[in-house]
């Protein structure tokens, strides 16, 4: 509903960020969205590993995102986080350690990750 407008990705900004030439994360960015495309156009089972936030994984037409807790420590503290893990026991669904093995928060253990 209503208009939504896309922004194009400032490669630039990204290529600042990431300390590398402009061409380098745009070659980068391309390819990661490429191959992530053509491997979901398969059916493959794809995980997403967001540097310091979490994982995206994508199972067929399951999507689910798990966080890092130092991640979601950071944007809530930790007393909130805790509080709110008590209140909704669900939300440690969420929440993943850095060192699991990916394969372990899949249904099929089977999946292509793309670091």
């Amino acid at each position: 509903p209503g208009n939504k407008e896309l922004e194009p990705l400032k490669y630039a900004k990204v290529a600042m960020d990431a300390s590398v030439s402009r061409q380098k994360a745009e070659g980068c960015l391309l390819g990661t969205t490429s191959l992530l495309s053509h491997c979901l156009g398969k059916g493959e089972n794809v995980a997403l590993v967001l540097k310091d936030v979490g994982v995206l994984l994508i199972e067929g037409r399951r999507v689910q995102m798990r966080f890092y807790s130092d991640f979601l420590e950071e944007l809530s503290g930790k007393s909130t986080l805790e509080r709110a893990a008590f209140k909704v026991p669900q939300l440690l669904d969420i929440v993943v350690s850095r060192v699991a093995p990916i394969a372990s928060l899949t249904f099929s253990g089977s999946v292509i990750i793309f670091p």
